[in-house]
This record gives structure tokens, sequence and C-alpha cells, in this order.
């Protein structure tokens, strides 16, 4: 085999390469937006939550990567409940990391954050 014919074997396995992680990141990408929006129903099922908001990488084109978690906040959910909310659906979602945020009691600057970035589930 020639160097230039290497070099095209190498392009063509290295292109492979990168559709197929393009492949596997969407179908990831899929899941998790499963995930927020199962996240959702359960809290608001199960925690009379009002409102329930993803934001972070999963709401930006481009940012979700395939370390990417999903984060959700919560609106309704009663301080006695907190806790066990963030454990069930930590639960829930056994294939992707699901993190809730309290908004009751979260830094103003990340609840600006959520308001401004989220998207209601």
């Amino acid at each position: 085999m020639s160097h230039a014919e290497a070099i095209d074997v190498y392009l063509a396995a290295a292109r492979r390469k990168r559709e197929e992680e393009h492949r596997e990141l969407l179908l990831r990408e899929g899941r998790a937006w499963g995930a927020a929006h199962s996240a959702a129903v359960l809290l608001k099922e199960r925690f009379g939550a009002a409102k329930v908001v993803v934001f972070g990488s999963l709401v930006h084109k481009g940012s979700f990567t395939r370390w990417s978690d999903v984060d959700i906040a919560a609106w309704g959910i009663s301080p006695e409940d907190t806790f066990r909310a963030i454990g069930a659906v930590m639960e829930a979602a056994t294939y992707i990391e699901v993190n809730l945020v309290d908004v009751e009691t979260c830094r103003p600057s990340l609840l600006t954050v959520i308001e401004e970035e989220g998207i209601e589930l």
C-alpha cells in the first residue's frame, strides 16, 4: 500500500469514527431529554411540583457532550419533600445523571440563569 493509500484509509476510518461518535451523542442527547421529561412527570405527580424546568448544557445547542448530565429545577415541592424528590430523580434515570436544583435554596445567580435560559417541561 502506498503512502497516499494509507492516508486515505486512515482518513476514511477517522471519518467513520467521527460519524459514529456523533450518532452516539445524538442518541445520548435524546435519552437525556427523555430523562428530563420523566423527571418532570415524577416531580409533578409524586411531589406536587407546579413547574419543572430543564437548563444547562442540554438546552444550549452544541453544548451537550458525552460527559454532560441533566440539570432540572422545580418549583412547588414542599421543603420536607425536597431531599426525597432529589433522591427519586437521581434513582429514576439510571443511564444518565439527573440533578435537581431546589429553587428555594439555590444561589440567586443560579436562579437567574435557570429563569432566563431554562425550558419548561
